[in-house]
């Protein structure tokens, strides 16, 4: 299910834990595990459960929980808008309009193209930088203009080759 390289990182994980307490490397396992499969099937979901010795109802309720996790495939790409209210204030709902604009989708849609996914998120301890926007969990993209997110999305369509 899940590949030897992957194996080895969880590995890593779990060993910054007492031996008994392999079940608290679970977020770090299902963050590896969508690295490698793209999103967190239900099958994916209870091999990482197996692994860490845990009910895969129990590795599903944090997968389920955090918005960082995806249950169903995402694009290439998937972009989180902040809009809580202090980027909402500072423009976030204007990005998002024309993130939504720009790319023909609305929250929670994928490109025809299977190049980007949009998802409307929570604070991300940025306020000051805002709009801000997440990119597949791991890039976080500070004062989001339309000139920003035109030159973000011309980017990351040049990666597509």
């Amino acid at each position: 299910m899940l590949s030897q390289e992957a194996l080895r990182k969880i590995d890593r994980e779990v060993s910054k834990y007492p031996a008994d307490q392999k079940q608290s490397a679970v977020m770090a396992a299902l963050a590896i595990a969508q690295d490698e499969k793209g999103y967190l099937a239900q099958e994916t979901i209870a091999a990482v459960a197996d692994y860490l010795g845990m009910a895969p109802m129990a590795a599903f309720e944090v997968a389920s929980f955090y918005n960082m996790y995806d249950l169903s495939p995402v694009g290439k790409h998937k972009l989180t808008i902040c809009t809580n209210l202090p980027c909402a204030l500072s423009g976030g709902v204007h990005a998002a309009d024309y993130l939504k604009q720009k790319l023909g989708i609305g929250f929670n849609e994928t490109t025809a193209d299977g190049l980007f996914t949009l998802k409307e998120g929570e604070c991300m301890g940025a306020c000051g930088d805002a709009p801000v926007l997440l990119m597949n969990n791991k890039r976080m993209c500070s004062f989001m203009t339309t000139e920003a997110i035109d030159k973000l999305l011309g980017e990351l369509r040049e990666l597509k080759s």
